[in-house]
């Protein structure tokens, strides 16, 4: 019983890093955006990388694996329902985070240079700005949608 509440706490623990820090890291990259000063929206987004390097990476690796320890050890099986779906919506939340990693990257980077050239931002800037807004709605929603699952089970058949 110890085992299953430490692999319960570790988990949630994930879950509440990924959805927290997602939701700073968006929080604080549009009031910088909403600045247009380059220099602030080089440090914020250099801040916003490593932040997602240290905790976002880390906690999105762990989490299917405390998922897997938590499965074997209650006795569920990957193709319940709720978990499988789950799983599902893990990989779409994937799938739009981390072309937005390197959209940080890229965001850094031009902010950086604009900065340094004490220039505007560039159109290229702005255009990966809208991806990365974009990004966030679909990763966020099906976010909410796991923890949903996680937290009441529900009977779903999927297959």
């Amino acid at each position: 019983m110890m085992l299953e509440q430490l692999l319960l706490l570790a988990h949630v623990i994930g879950a509440t890093v990924l959805f927290g820090t997602g939701a700073g890291i968006a929080f604080f990259m549009v009031l910088a955006h909403g600045t247009r000063d380059p220099k602030l929206i080089a440090h914020v987004a250099g801040t916003v990388v490593i932040a997602d390097t240290l905790f976002t990476a880390t906690a999105a690796l762990l989490q299917p694996v405390t998922g897997y320890l938590l499965v074997r050890l209650v006795g569920w099986e990957l193709t319940d329902g709720w978990i499988s779906l789950s799983l599902l919506l893990y990989v779409f939340t994937g799938l739009f985070w981390l072309p937005v990693v390197g959209i940080q990257i890229r965001m850094r980077n031009l902010a950086r240079a604009a900065a340094a050239a004490r220039a505007e931002l560039p159109a290229a800037y702005f255009r990966l700005y809208r991806i990365w807004f974009a990004f966030g709605f679909p990763a966020f929603f099906a976010v909410i949608g796991i923890l949903w699952l996680m937290l009441n089970k529900p009977t779903i058949t999927l297959f």
